[in-house]
């Protein structure tokens, strides 16, 4: 571990009754430095939370919002879920990875986006849902998705991953 990831494991640690609950927010630093949650932030995280590297990958696989490969800065993931889908989300999902020319878990080649299909965003009484990382958009259409695509493609991300 750096110097640095271990200043930053014990503060972190620090905050908590037990280090492994400081994991989550020490794989968002590793993510927020690298990228992504690279095979040294695996093996970085089972030490300072004194867990084996495996229960760390376990977490790492869990969480949509931690990813272990390279990921564009506009990270766009859609519900695929039976709420979502009954309210549109195929078309919507459909249309993503046209106008992206992106499947699902893919980057485009400049770094810029990000697309993923994602389990249930919990807001099924707001159907088709949207998250872009970390803001929701509801009820979105594939109109919507332009309108809001073409705010993206000239901005920087309006939050952070990970959050501050």
């Amino acid at each position: 571990m750096t110097p640095e990831r271990e200043r930053i494991a014990s503060e972190l640690a620090a905050r908590y009754p037990q280090p492994r609950s400081a994991l989550i927010p020490f794989l968002q630093v590793c993510q927020a430095q690298d990228g992504y949650v690279t095979a040294e932030a695996i093996r970085d995280g089972a030490e300072m939370a004194g867990i084996t590297q495996s229960e760390v990958e376990s977490v790492a696989s869990f969480y949509t919002l931690l990813f272990k490969h390279p990921a564009g800065e506009h990270k766009i993931q859609v519900c695929r879920t039976l709420s979502c889908m009954l309210r549109g989300a195929d078309e919507l999902q459909q249309h993503i990875r046209q106008r992206l020319g992106l499947g699902s878990g893919e980057s485009s080649p400049d770094g810029r986006f990000y697309y993923e299909e994602v389990e249930c965003l919990a807001a099924c009484d707001r159907a088709p849902c949207l998250q872009h990382n970390l803001e929701y958009h509801y009820g979105v259409t594939p109109q919507e998705f332009d309108r809001l695509l073409d705010e993206w493609r000239v901005s920087e991300p309006a939050v952070s991953m990970p959050a501050d």
